[in-house]
């Protein structure tokens, strides 16, 4: 919905609300499983993709608890639930284990991410050969996709 969004309204760059919590809960499953393609793609800024807008993340640095106090000093209405679709999702496990660690270590999280964006910079997590997904429109939403069939937002919708 934010590419077509964006796309719709000739935007060149979607800035995401992805905070530290986010970002280090990505980085921590993507780490469990190595997924290397994965985490060449993860950061604040994500590289250009045909199709799709860009990606940025300006709050990538800042924790959720942070961004809470925030809202709520500032007077800002925000919805308190989680998404129904995150019950049960792996990454909301990673931010449970994430956020115990970061009682015990405090900045735990936040090391995690920065070491990892350090380490990209120096080139530790470089492509060996670049590998462009084939995309192609979701039948449905007209979205690219490199899903075969509907695209996993298509799918989840679906799902309902």
């Amino acid at each position: 919905v934010m590419n077509r969004i964006a796309r719709d309204f000739g935007y060149d760059v979607l800035a995401t609300g992805h905070n530290l919590d986010d970002e280090a809960a990505t980085l921590f499953g993507n780490t469990l499983s190595w997924a290397g393609e994965y985490m060449l793609r993860q950061g604040p800024v994500l590289p250009e993709t045909p199709g799709l807008a860009r990606k940025v993340k300006p709050l990538c640095r800042i924790y959720e608890r942070e961004m809470l106090a925030y809202v709520l000093l500032r007077g800002i209405e925000y919805i308190y639930d989680e998404c129904p679709f995150s019950v049960g999702s792996t990454s909301i496990y990673y931010k449970q284990l994430l956020n115990k660690l970061e009682s015990d270590r405090p900045g735990a999280k936040l090391s995690f991410y920065l070491s990892f964006l350090e380490a990209r910079k120096s080139g530790l997590f470089t492509e060996r050969q670049k590998i462009q997904a084939e995309l192609h429109p979701c039948p449905n939403c007209g979205q690219p996709t490199s899903a075969p069939g509907l695209c996993s937002f298509c799918r989840m919708m679906s799902r309902q």
